[in-house]
């Protein structure tokens, strides 16, 4: 999985799925809230790596949800 796919697999799991539904009845998360949740989420695992040698790909995980 390269850092962009998982970018974006994060910010669908947070709840963003680039669809707008007007009467569901669930709700959705805006993309910028799923950024958010996401880069959490990418804070604590680098936060937790710290020189490990997964700690590049999360890093590039980050700046594309960043991107995004």
């Amino acid at each position: 999985m390269t850092p962009r796919e998982k970018a974006l697999q994060l910010c669908q799991k947070f709840g963003y799925l680039g669809i707008k539904w007007e009467q569901a009845q669930y709700t959705t998360l805006s993309l910028e809230n799923a950024k958010e949740c996401a880069l959490i989420t990418c804070n604590e695992v680098l936060g937790y790596m710290g020189a490990d040698r997964g700690y590049e790909f999360w890093t590039k995980v980050k700046q594309e949800i960043e991107k995004l």
